[in-house]
């Protein structure tokens, strides 16, 4: 596991047995626990805004639970490795909130007052969608299956199944809200750089924005001193830049020929 998957892979097995743990204790404040964190439409839009960064740690079902956790650890610690912790949290936490949105979007939209959204499975949908793109062509093995698969046509292979559980009424929320995971991710990829992530293209715009204002500045106060010796009656040249311009190295300076 790279840092990140490790720590996230931890903190979703962690969730997921410390809710095993509370159900047998008490099922009723099992839940209660389960109400407040998972994403449920209708509580989100009216006032439980926490639950778009706590349904992704929320489990059901040990099988389930196992299959969302190594898919998390095969893309997570895959990209992690190639393009570093900042990116794959970025595009973690973009995938879960288009999952969320979408979910709560289509719910409102239907009426649908089904089981609420849990789970990683958008976070899944959103870095498998990163892996297709950046690496098209890559084959690996598809475990269990002895068979090799490149990445283009595993990522086809769950986006057919997600389109698929369209068409069920039980499954259509869930379907829906793991697409928009998958098209956040996709719009990431598309638009942060390929390593470091938004903060460093933030970054690196904020240090561009600085010198550009530093050299207005420094512009700026040429003209005010160009002005002030105008009026000693003395001529000074700058550069487009502002940077004074010595008479020896003018070689518009025609005095120098003589």
């Amino acid at each position: 596991f790279s840092c990140f998957t490790r720590k996230l892979g931890m903190w979703n097995l962690g969730a997921y047995f410390l809710l095993v743990l509370m159900h047998v204790a008490s099922a009723s404040g099992y839940f209660t626990i389960f109400g407040l964190l998972a994403l449920t439409p209708y509580a989100f839009v009216h006032g439980y805004i926490w639950q778009i960064a706590t349904y992704p740690f929320v489990h059901q079902g040990i099988l389930n639970t196992a299959f969302e956790l190594l898919s998390l650890w095969f893309l997570g610690s895959f990209l992690e490795g190639n393009h570093g912790s900042r990116w794959l949290q970025e595009i973690v936490a973009f995938s879960v909130l288009g999952t969320g949105l979408a979910g709560v979007s289509v719910a409102l939209a239907t009426g649908y007052t089904g089981s609420p959204i849990i789970g990683c499975w958008g976070a899944v949908f959103g870095m498998l969608i990163a892996f297709g793109v950046l690496y098209a062509d890559m084959e690996f093995m598809m475990f269990p299956l002895p068979m090799m698969i490149k990445a283009k046509y595993l990522v086809a292979v769950y986006m057919f199944i997600a389109f698929a559980m369209l068409f069920f009424d039980v499954d259509r929320i869930i379907a829906f809200s793991q697409l928009g995971g998958a098209l956040f991710g996709y719009l990431y990829v598309k638009f942060a750089p390929r390593r470091g992530g938004l903060s460093t293209a933030g970054r690196a715009k904020y240090f561009d924005w600085r010198n550009e204002y530093y050299r207005w500045r420094r512009k700026r106060a040429a003209r005010q001193f160009q002005v002030y010796m105008k009026k000693q009656n003395r001529d000074v040249k700058f550069d487009d830049d502002g940077k004074y311009v010595d008479p020896a190295d003018d070689p518009n300076d025609r005095s120098k020929w003589n």
